[in-house]
């Protein structure tokens, strides 16, 4: 959700930077991916720069921090990089004509259709977590009035703060308005600040609920329960594996190996890593190895 703002001088400058000197593509024993500038793509990312490079003679080059995910899709096209992680929710980009609809199958039977024909890309099964937004609230409230879904805010929302990221208030299909359409209630005030500061403020009880996203780690660091969308208002973003067709025909014995991490990574999982690369501070090599690890998914050397 957040991970598709259009950023066109900052994208530009960054990808100039990033991709010098890959304009020839990939070699034959040689596969760059591509990741946007936050923790998530970059621990997966290192996952399978460890399991390919352990089970196959290819070697992994990561291009970081390209600033948004039509820049990862526009880097893949130009055979820049063959691989990145993406989300369900590109469909709704405007790249290729779709169905509306917020079923999370259909937007992700979509995305990996549209995606084939339109870019040559082969687009996986999800890892099993989604990064979207979430409405989350600290963990005594939700035991307090027996939250456990946005519905179940309607009750209390005439005395209740929301603190959210500057820009969902002004977002036509997915903002605060559309929001109201569609539950039937208005929270007592709102509270708009960039989305660094709002798990802060809510943990301080300056807010009472905050719109965060689903696996960042303020919502494990501050202990904030995360209330099911049983409305289905948000639309999905799935995360998948994303390659080249090319790539894949090139080397296909990638397929089993990027089908490794397919339904592995649930959104608790996915939060957890991110708080230890973006709280404990720690590289995300080093998380993403420990994981692969801890779940049998890459061996030690004899």
């Amino acid at each position: 959700m957040k991970r598709t703002g259009l950023k066109l001088m900052t994208a530009v400058l960054l990808t100039s930077l990033a991709l010098a000197g890959c304009s020839n593509g990939s070699s034959s024993d040689k596969i760059k991916i591509g990741t946007q500038t936050y923790s998530e793509p970059k621990i997966i990312a290192e996952m399978y720069k460890a399991l390919i490079e352990k089970n196959t003679d290819i070697s992994v080059d990561i291009v970081a921090d390209l600033a948004a995910s039509p820049i990862v899709i526009q880097s893949m096209e130009k055979n820049d990089i063959q691989m990145a992680t993406l989300y369900s929710g590109e469909i709704f980009n405007g790249y290729f004509d779709i169905e509306d609809t917020k079923d999370r199958q259909k937007v992700l039977e979509q995305a990996q259709q549209g995606f084939d024909e339109t870019f040559g890309f082969s687009w996986f099964d999800g890892y099993g977590f989604e990064n979207t937004y979430a409405f989350t609230v600290r963990q005594e409230l939700a035991d307090q009035y027996g939250l456990n879904t946005i519905s179940d805010l309607k009750e209390h929302a005439d005395s209740l703060k929301l603190g959210v990221d500057t820009t969902w208030l002004e977002r036509d299909n997915d903002g605060y308005r559309a929001f109201q359409e569609h539950y039937g209630f208005k929270f007592n005030e709102s509270f708009p600040m960039e989305i660094s500061l709002v798990y802060q403020a809510v943990a301080d009880q300056q807010v009472d609920v905050v719109l965060a996203y689903t696996t960042d780690p303020g919502i494990k660091e501050f202990n904030l329960k995360t209330l099911e969308d049983d409305l289905q208002f948000f639309p999905p973003y799935d995360a998948s594996p994303v390659l080249r067709k090319d790539t894949l025909e090139k080397h296909p014995e990638l397929e089993g190996i990027v089908n490794t991490l397919v339904g592995k990574i649930d959104a608790e999982t996915m939060t957890a890593l991110n708080y230890e690369v973006d709280v404990n501070k720690r590289s995300p090599q080093e998380v993403a190895v420990e994981f692969l690890k801890a779940n049998n998914l890459l061996q030690d050397e004899a």
